[in-house]
């Protein structure tokens, strides 16, 4: 059980929904409300559908790769920490999301890379690999983190007028900081397997 919840909390920091509020709105404010919720619906359908893929095809991925657990998991705690580290001191360049004015997002930016990102990716891969026999665990994790994520995304209005721009903010670089502790548990469990070999 503590192992789900730890899991839920890695997966929901990587999809980070706060973070991403501001990015999702942007991209989505041209279209009319009842079809923003039909693409922001659609967009976390085909993110958790590539999540899906990644966790149950990472132990062959991994395999085919010819990676060991502590290589895995040495470079997802420095991949994890560079993250962290964007939330806790965001650039301010605008996040253009590469549509032309009225495009509707598919595919991309929204459910490629926004939620189902490379580190994500990587994370799911790291974790059937770790918890082989877990993985329905693991995917109890997932889903539990995407269905956050939907709720947050689809709530945005809500959650942008109670916390207001820099309570978003504030939100987001707290959740840097629990994922730095997170990535640095990560590494030093991949070098403490890797030394005790």
């Amino acid at each position: 059980m503590t192992e789900l919840i730890s899991a839920t909390i890695l997966l929901l920091l990587i999809m980070d929904p706060l973070g991403n509020l501001p990015i999702f709105m942007s991209v989505l404010k041209h279209l009319e409300p009842k079809r923003r919720r039909i693409v922001l619906i659609r967009e976390m359908l085909i993110a958790l559908v590539l999540m899906l893929l990644f966790l149950f095809a990472g132990e062959h991925i991994l395999a085919f790769l010819n990676l060991r657990t502590e290589t895995v998991s040495i470079s997802g705690g420095l991949i994890l920490f560079l993250i962290a580290i964007k939330m806790i001191f965001p650039s301010h360049e605008n996040n253009s999301s590469g549509l032309s004015a009225g495009e509707e997002p598919f595919l991309v930016p929204l459910a490629i890379p926004l939620v189902a990102g490379p580190s994500l990716l990587a994370t799911l891969m790291l974790l059937s690999h770790q918890y082989p026999g877990q993985i329905g665990h693991l995917t109890g994790a997932l889903l539990l983190a995407w269905g956050i994520t939907v709720l947050i995304l689809l709530s945005s209005g809500l959650f942008l007028r109670l916390l207001g721009n820099k309570g978003v903010d504030a939100l987001e670089r707290l959740m840097g900081l629990i994922l730095i502790m997170l990535a640095t548990q990560m590494f030093l469990d991949g070098v403490r397997a890797y030394l005790s070999l």
